[in-house]
């Protein structure tokens, strides 16, 4: 999956529609603006960072809005929801500093659950982004910093113009640069920016999906210079003082355009081995998801074999549509094989908080995470840890334009009014 991470309904929508908007606030009186955030624990159809605030350990509000209901806290999971107890778990709900401050109201949902991983990507456009010159890097070591038990996965491209559709034959020239180590040092500026911010215990997944065709940090038109380039980012970025860093491989579940053992670099350089696995293509059960070649069964057989903790950086719902099937049985696995750590994609399809599209599968997922804690299980009433501030200037959604109105305007309306460029805007 991109990076990036979206899925966007266009539909035209005309300029008079704001005017509209602004008009009907004002004459109802004061009232949330179209870009302005529900103070409730609901999932939010279009959730943006806000400050973030002391929760109940069930947080079910005594007059809940009535355009979104907030799902009944279960007292305890339905029959066939599995039971995970201590393993480490959250969720990809936005790359820049949004999805930090949504950490605390997806945890809020999930009834105050312990999200102790957080999962973001470098772009890959350019070769200063993967050097981590990005600033929400700074908000994420804030958040791991915050507790000794926390983990920062972070996502990162093995070249730049990383989605940009490049030819199989320049990426096998690119590959033979980087075995040649014409590109260390941009590595190297890398594990140093991420020790100067304290996360040098960050897991590391590296050119992730190597087996597919949409990166150019693909594998497939040249697996040997793959195995020496990857080989030489690691030793690079281990080479630098202070690191602790743990490089999670992490394929596409199935063979793809090249089976993903061909690419794997050697157990010297693999600290973990990942997959990442949504439900998909359509038709195809969970059981053949388990037995289908370079499926969940050999992943875990593979890594077993070479003495190696698997994860799961990506997975969620895809190609079969709102499927609690796929959800119980996913996270049955998981509790089944133990994942070192694993972070549901949430962001419409994959998703079950913010978006509304799975209401079935979010009921499931909801139930079996509920109040989760390391320590305790769904009928413990979990402690909300506090955790950082969201920035104190509020960022406004992504796709979307704030309007200067005025600050009597903005007064009535409750915050300021944001234009999407797509009025069916979903927040990745």
């Amino acid at each position: 999956m991109a990076p990036e991470h979206r899925r966007v309904r266009a539909r035209g929508m005309a300029v008079g529609a704001a005017v509209a908007a602004v008009s009907a606030a004002l004459a109802a009186g004061p009232a949330t603006g179209a870009g302005t955030v529900r103070a409730d624990d609901s999932r939010p159809a279009l959730p943006a960072p806000t400050e973030p605030r002391a929760a109940p350990a069930v947080p079910a509000p005594t007059t809940p809005p009535p355009a979104v209901p907030t799902p009944a806290a279960p007292t305890a999971p339905s029959v066939g929801v599995p039971q995970l107890t201590a393993p480490a778990f959250g969720a990809f709900l936005a790359s820049d500093g949004r999805g930090v401050a949504r950490m605390t109201e997806l945890s809020r949902w999930l009834g105050g659950a312990d999200l102790r991983v957080g999962h973001t990507y470098l772009p890959g456009n350019r070769w200063s982004d993967i050097e981590g010159d990005i600033g929400f890097l700074e908000s994420w070591a804030h958040w791991r910093n915050a507790r000794k038990d926390r983990m920062l996965v972070l996502n990162v491209p093995m070249q730049e113009r990383n989605e940009e559709g490049v030819s199989d034959e320049e990426v096998r020239r690119l590959l033979q640069r980087g075995a040649a180590g014409e590109f260390d040092h941009h590595f190297r500026a890398l594990a140093e920016r991420l020790v100067e911010l304290k996360v040098p215990d960050t897991v590391v997944v590296l050119g992730w999906e190597m087996n597919g065709v949409t990166y150019t940090h693909r594998c497939g038109p040249d697996p040997e210079s793959w195995k020496k380039y990857w080989n030489r980012i690691v030793k690079t970025m281990r080479a630098v003082p202070g690191q602790e860093f743990r490089f999670d491989f992490t394929p596409s579940r199935g063979r793809d355009a090249i089976a993903w053992t061909e690419c794997y670099p050697g157990d010297d350089t693999v600290d973990i081995v990942g997959m990442d696995s949504y439900d998909q293509p359509a038709g195809r059960s969970f059981d053949e998801q388990i037995e289908e070649p370079y499926g969940l069964q050999a992943h875990v057989d593979f890594a077993k074999a070479h003495g190696k903790p698997i994860s799961y950086p990506e997975w969620g719902l895809f190609h079969n549509g709102d499927n609690p099937e796929y959800m119980r049985r996913m996270l049955a696995w998981m509790e089944e094989h133990r994942p070192l750590y694993n972070t549901l994609t949430d962001y419409c399809p994959h998703g079950v908080w913010q978006c509304d599209d799975n209401p079935e599968s979010s009921r499931v997922y909801k139930e079996a995470l509920y109040g989760r804690t390391p320590d305790a299980g769904p009928e413990t009433t979990p402690e909300v840890t506090p955790t950082p501030s969201a920035p104190t200037e509020q960022l406004p959604p992504e796709k979307c334009s704030p309007l200067d109105l005025g600050r009597w305007v903005e007064y009535w309306l409750g915050g300021k009014l944001c234009l999407p460029f797509d009025w069916w805007w979903r927040s990745r």
